[in-house]
């Protein structure tokens, strides 16, 4: 019978615990496409596709950037690149 190791570091956090822990809290959001989306995380799944609330799109175009305002979100997480905790959004220059 073959034993089973299991490591256990309390200082060791994995993704989706980390995701978790954002659920109520503000989330700034980097996409593929160079939008950048900043929300309130009201719940996520497996694949990390996730439902804000609040939310506020930035999208970067030939004519300056464009900020759009959004009262709820489904995001696909196959479309997300970085996601920052707390974060407030790009500056706006």
């Amino acid at each position: 019978m073959a034993a089973t190791t299991t490591f256990s570091n309390p200082s060791q956090l994995l993704p989706l615990e980390l995701v978790d822990k954002c659920i109520g809290s503000k989330l700034h959001i980097i996409m593929k496409n160079d939008k950048e989306i900043v929300g309130t995380l009201l719940g996520f799944d497996d694949y990390v596709n996730m439902v804000l609330e609040d939310v506020t799109e930035y999208e970067s175009t030939s004519e300056g950037r464009r900020v759009t305002k959004l009262d709820k979100l489904l995001l696909n997480g196959n479309n997300i690149t970085m996601l920052v905790p707390g974060g407030d959004g790009p500056e706006m220059s």
